[in-house]
């Protein structure tokens, strides 16, 4: 997979969510991507034979579990909204290891929840997952690579993508694609933007003050690198609801959902955040100064005073926004 494609059900383009491990994750996160976050583009074609999937299934699996609460209150969200029909049919689209799959399968009880991705390995982990949580009857995967692979998917009640279709060259021509496949009355929800995962004060004692800030400037340009390195790729304006309009479907409102984790962090946040930063020193280290990179490198020393693994001042605070449209009933 190139550095470019791994995301999990993440945060914003940020961190997109893929499945997040959504997905989705703070990546480029979003998330968030995976080169930056660590599983980027489920569902989507690309070379993915140089990952250890084992160890980058369960970083995904850790980044979607750690934001469940986020995922779980737009999902019910969802589900609320006025004039809402039944749903008897969820496709979960770039589902990465089923963890926002399994979550769907719980708040819409009455439903068959699909998990389309297009890596093996993270299927079997949402088949295995949906097997200990006792869904197995009710969530099947489909591998599937998009947007090649769209027209091959039944139609659903609701469509949930996580951090995916900025991973897509054409999104308005993947948006329409999930347009084609809603059933009448039925829903397309969309996980993206929102705020990039923050772990640090501004001024944390060593280095130059605002650290993470010019670590976000850089992801944004990393990012705009990466779509436009994408198939077909064509820019378009991040307004949503425009989209949603130009695909034939009626907005529904958006909503943003906060991850506050407050310092200090211990356990699988913290494993997390040293994951984050870990990402960010690979990837972006020919980009930044020698500085950042030197403070980084103190960050990340398991041993020094100063690293996130002795700190009491390491939190989370992210925040993770839901678009979504509704196709007429007629």
């Amino acid at each position: 997979m190139s550095k470019h494609t791994a995301h999990a059900h993440g945060a914003g383009h940020a961190a997109h969510d893929h499945g997040t491990g959504q997905a989705q994750g703070a990546g480029h996160d979003h998330g968030t991507g995976r080169a930056l976050s660590a599983g980027h583009a489920h569902g989507h074609a690309h070379d993915t034979d140089d990952f250890d999937w084992g160890v980058m299934g369960t970083m995904l699996e850790q980044e979607a579990e750690l934001s469940l609460p986020q995922y779980e209150a737009a999902a019910r969200w969802i589900a609320g909204l006025p004039a809402a029909p039944q749903v008897r049919r969820v496709l979960d689209i770039g589902s990465g290891p089923g963890v926002i799959t399994c979550l769907l399968a719980g708040v819409f009880p009455e439903a068959e929840v699909v998990a389309v991705d297009g890596t093996p390995a993270l299927l079997e982990r949402t088949r295995a997952r949906a097997e200990r949580n006792g869904l197995a009857g009710r969530v099947r995967t489909v591998r599937a690579d998009l947007p090649r692979d769209l027209g091959t998917l039944d139609q659903a009640d609701l469509i949930w993508a996580g951090n995916t279709l900025h991973h897509l060259g054409d999104q308005r021509g993947a948006l329409a694609g999930f347009a084609a496949l809603l059933r009448p009355g039925g829903t397309v929800a969309l996980a993206e933007g929102g705020l990039t995962a923050r772990y640090l004060p501004r001024d944390i004692g060593i280095g130059r003050p605002g650290l993470e800030t010019r670590l976000e400037a850089i992801r944004e340009d990393w990012f705009e690198d990466m779509r436009a390195s994408l198939p077909d790729t064509r820019r378009e304006t991040e307004d949503w609801r425009g989209l949603f309009a130009a695909v034939g479907l009626e907005p529904q409102g958006a909503r943003s959902f906060l991850l506050d984790l407050p310092a200090p962090l211990g356990g699988v946040a913290l494993d997390r955040a040293v994951a984050d930063f870990t990402r960010r020193r690979e990837v972006l280290t020919d980009l930044l100064t020698d500085e950042d990179v030197a403070t980084l490198d103190r960050l990340l020393d398991p041993a020094d005073p100063a690293g996130l693994r002795r700190r009491q001042d390491v939190f989370t605070l992210s925040v993770r926004t839901v678009h979504v449209a509704r196709r007429a009933r007629s």
